[in-house]
């Protein structure tokens, strides 16, 4: 099933999308109390989406998705997550590109653990959208990657119970600034590189999502899986999930242990080898970026302008 958020008419639903349509789900749901929200639908547990089930085999009412002023447009599938996590480093030849191959063994996953780190959810924005470009750098990178949307509440769950706490998956582009205009005048102090990737993951609109979130049971094996960005049509990154140093049971589960997950959480789960900051084709104002991931569809979105003038807090 794949469940999204949509505008339509200036008003804000949730629906499933079938074939050249959608049902929406408040028009469909019997009696009053229809859930509003993807997140909501997660909340309310297995129950909830049996019954989306049910309705999306009986449901008549195809809303088309159609151009013109009553067009359907399709936003990120949870627009505000609970918590937006994401894995750096879960892909070997992405961590070898990036000239990081210290201290990588060959076999990473029985030597070391998930490097995690927590996103603002004002980064998630929906396909088709514009990314703006930061104040603070002048160069953006991009990173296809599987997402992992939690469907159930999950504290210190094995690997092998972890699969039992995914309601689903989707497509993020991980959108990196890869310099920041502050370091200009700055003295050197330890930590100054890792906080300067950091921040350069935190820009508004950094992570496009979407375009559906495909329920668990249409994802037959999620560690085999074809994945493959383009920008401007011209492939950059192609890669399979089975290619992840740690597969999304691990992930889960190793998550799990630092914090409490729960429904609505997305996990976005690393890129493959084949990033700008690699090869020095940093994106270009107007750029347009498709991300493929094979059942999930693909996620396009383009480039905003260069700001005129760029943020140096130590310049005067």
């Amino acid at each position: 099933m794949k469940l999204i958020t949509y505008s339509r008419a200036d008003s804000i639903s949730i629906g499933i999308l079938a074939g050249e349509g959608l049902i929406d789900i408040p028009s469909v749901w019997p009696g009053p109390n229809s859930p509003r929200s993807v997140s909501e639908i997660l909340q309310r547990g297995p129950s909830c989406l049996a019954k989306l089930a049910e309705l999306a085999d009986s449901a008549d009412i195809l809303i088309p998705m159609k151009s013109g002023l009553d067009s359907v447009r399709l936003l990120a599938p949870i627009p505000r997550p609970t918590k937006v996590i994401a894995l750096a480093g879960n892909y070997s030849e992405h961590i070898k590109e990036a000239g990081l191959a210290l201290g990588l063994s060959a076999s990473p996953r029985q030597t070391t653990v998930p490097r995690p780190f927590l996103m603002p959810s004002t980064v998630v924005i929906g396909p088709d959208v514009q990314i703006p470009w930061p104040a603070y750098s002048e160069q953006i990178d991009y990173e296809i990657e599987l997402a992992v949307v939690i469907g159930k509440t999950a504290t210190c769950i094995k690997p092998a119970d972890a699969l039992d706490a995914v309601a689903g998956y989707t497509i993020c582009n991980d959108v990196s600034a890869r310099s920041v205009t502050f370091a200009k005048d700055r003295a050197k102090r330890p930590w100054d590189e890792f906080y300067d990737w950091l921040n350069g993951k935190w820009a508004n609109g950094f992570l496009p999502m979407g375009p559906y979130l495909l329920t668990v049971d249409e994802v037959e094996n999620v560690q085999n899986l074809e994945m493959i960005l383009k920008v401007n049509g011209q492939g950059r990154q192609k890669a399979n999930t089975s290619q992840m140093i740690y597969p999304v049971a691990d992930i889960v589960s190793f998550l799990s242990h630092i914090m409490t997950l729960e429904p609505g959480d997305v996990i976005a789960t690393g890129t493959p080898a084949g990033v700008a900051m690699a090869t020095g084709k940093f994106l270009q104002p107007g750029d347009r970026i498709e991300c493929t991931i094979e059942k999930l569809g693909t996620l396009r979105n383009t480039l905003g302008e260069r700001p005129e003038k760029f943020y140096e807090p130590l310049t005067g």
